[in-house]
């Protein structure tokens, strides 16, 4: 990574001298969780060349290999309730859908919450995810860090990720700059996180512009599996979001709220 490059791109913004790299890191996001409770400056950055021990939602373990994709978190101390922190990850998605089309030139299907995917051969893959951990005091966010893990040159997948894993450079034929496409993200995110801040309810700031950006929230057959307990497993069609940002999906039973698992295709 030219860092250079990177931190002359991002001199006009919050994020100018703040930005940390590392060659090789368990995760960004537990680094920057610590140096947040240790004072770290807002917007501060920490990108990684390789993760030995990225994270995705629900404990999942995130495939990072060195060089090929963006790894990175960004330190926040957001004006939100705990109780609304689900915006943040909406949020990020949405500034990572918009940097993602700028700059590459193709348009990311974000599956609610927190998945970035494009379609290959007419199936759906994952290529990027959002991890967001919270601090919290009282009811209000302490801090809360963004982690974002995007697949940009990677050629190829383990063979178990295969079938489900797919990058930038395999969507759109070529290879990209990581450091413009990394300057983007944060200047999106920092977009989103203003408009966030300063438009109450976020419905109006938020929803229209995330349904357009997915086709995950109106009109899809999903099925919602919760690892811990199948029993709760359900089958429904998505029926848009609630005022908190929790997906609702109407079933042969009712209609209702995704709180916590999966949620895939059907």
């Amino acid at each position: 990574m030219n860092l250079d490059a990177l931190n002359a791109s991002l001199a006009d913004t919050p994020f100018a001298g703040k930005l940390h790299h590392y060659a090789t890191i368990a995760s960004t996001n537990t680094e920057a969780m610590r140096q947040a409770s240790a004072g770290a400056e807002t917007w501060s950055v920490y990108v990684a060349e390789e993760q030995t021990a990225g994270r995705g939602r629900g404990a999942h373990a995130w495939h990072s290999s060195e060089g090929d994709g963006l790894y990175f978190s960004v330190v926040l101390r957001p004006n939100l309730n705990m109780a609304d922190a689900l915006w943040l990850s909406l949020a990020a998605g949405l500034a990572a859908h918009d940097a993602i089309a700028k700059v590459i030139g193709v348009k990311p299907d974000v599956r609610w919450p927190n998945d970035l995917m494009l379609t290959e051969n007419g199936v759906s893959k994952k290529f990027g995810g959002i991890l967001i951990e919270t601090q919290t005091d009282g009811d209000r966010l302490r801090h809360a860090v963004v982690g974002i893990g995007i697949n940009v040159n990677h050629a190829d997948f383990p063979a178990e990720l295969a079938d489900i894993a797919t990058s930038l450079r395999l969507a759109a034929g070529q290879e990209h700059s990581r450091e413009e496409l990394l300057a983007e993200m944060l200047r999106c995110l920092h977009d989103e996180v203003v408009r966030l801040e300063s438009t109450w309810p976020p419905d109006a700031a938020i929803v229209p512009r995330l349904e357009a950006a997915s086709t995950w929230l109106r009109g899809k057959a999903v099925r919602v599996t919760d690892h811990d307990n199948p029993a709760q497993n359900y089958t429904g069609t998505t029926a848009g979001l609630n005022a908190r940002g929790f997906l609702l999906v109407k079933t042969a039973e009712g209609l209702r709220t995704v709180v916590s698992g999966g949620v895939r295709e059907a």
